[in-house]
């Protein structure tokens, strides 16, 4: 089969397209033979390295993980002999390693059937994205109806999943993101949308019942003065390369300061998605409540080039290879 690899840390340059030998599912598994993959921030982060402290766990010199992706949709072609609810032939999606490739064994937590309404390239785009939205919103910050949700990076892979699952939760939402994104934001259900390019809103003198932090641009103070006296902060993993520790700083921060304040400061770092959650997606995507953004398509010899647009994070919603 054909997938993208790397031998080392770097820029895009490091990743090539090679001749590798299709997996072999286990018991426990399914083969699915890939049609889309959804990039993330996650994947050049692990191409680069990025934080630096991160390799500890990754691999000094380079990841252990040698294929790149994280988000599939496909089809399965061969099941482990535990397998019981999913049979060659079905449609699927899910998050596993090593998904820019043809061919991937993905264990049975974490597939399910891809939702019926969505395309191969649409549901790739949902895994990663769509389940750090809802156990943000959801699981972690617990939103009710009415109150008001804020989205710092409303215009991104996570975002514009955020701002459509805070609407379908009951929530009156504002969307902060660039000029050029507000149709998009107001058009995926935003009440207001705040232009970060005119005006700060940790600054603006409103307040909101939740702040979901997927930019990290802003300190812990300012992030806090924007929170009602006991609302609740989510901080996800978002930064720029080139650090060394990067965002977990300030989720740290967080996290340290938290036990001593009304407010609630909470961390969206956890696992993958099992089958709850990847259900859930699919019930929203169904139901017409989640409609995957799509910025632009690549095909896999082209996976350098993607990452390379995904890394000037600039992207309206989802990136995504098709192959």
């Amino acid at each position: 089969m054909k997938a993208v690899v790397q031998d080392r840390y770097g820029s895009p340059d490091v990743l090539e397209l090679r001749d590798m030998e299709r997996p072999v599912p286990s018991d426990d598994e399914v083969l699915v033979r890939v049609r889309a993959a959804g990039l993330n921030a996650y994947d050049w982060h692990l191409m680069r390295g990025d934080p630096y402290v991160a390799r500890l766990a990754l691999g000094p010199r380079a990841p252990r993980a040698r294929i790149r992706g994280r988000d599939f949709a496909g089809e399965v072609t061969a099941v482990g002999r535990n397998i019981r609810d999913l049979r060659p032939g079905d449609e699927v999606f899910g998050e596993v390693d090593g998904t820019f490739a043809e061919y991937v064994c993905v264990p049975d937590a974490w597939v399910e059937r891809k939702p019926a309404t969505l395309t191969f390239e649409q549901a790739a785009a949902l895994p990663l994205a769509g389940n750090t939205a809802l156990r943000g919103l959801r699981d972690v910050a617990g939103v009710r109806p009415g109150q008001h949700v804020l989205i710092n990076g409303a215009s991104g892979g996570v975002g514009t999943f955020a701002v459509q699952i805070a609407k379908a939760l009951g929530a009156e939402v504002t969307g902060v993101c660039s000029t050029c994104n507000a149709e998009l934001v107001r058009s995926l259900g935003a009440d207001h949308v705040v232009d970060y390019t005119r005006e700060d809103f940790t600054r603006a003198g409103r307040h909101y019942d939740v702040v979901l932090d997927l930019a990290a641009n802003h300190g812990i103070v300012g992030l806090r003065r924007a929170l009602t006296p006991t609302g609740t902060l989510v901080l996800g993993s978002g930064g720029r390369s080139g650090q060394f520790l990067g965002a977990p700083v300030l989720i740290l921060k967080g996290l340290a300061l938290s036990p001593f304040v009304r407010q609630r400061l909470r961390s969206l770092i956890g696992p993958a998605p099992g089958k709850a959650v990847l259900a859930d997606l699919r019930g929203l995507a169904e139901s017409g409540k989640l409609a995957p953004v799509i910025d632009r398509t690549y095909p896999l010899g082209e996976v350098p080039e993607a990452i390379r647009y995904l890394e000037e994070e600039h992207a309206r919603g989802k990136v995504v290879v098709t192959i």
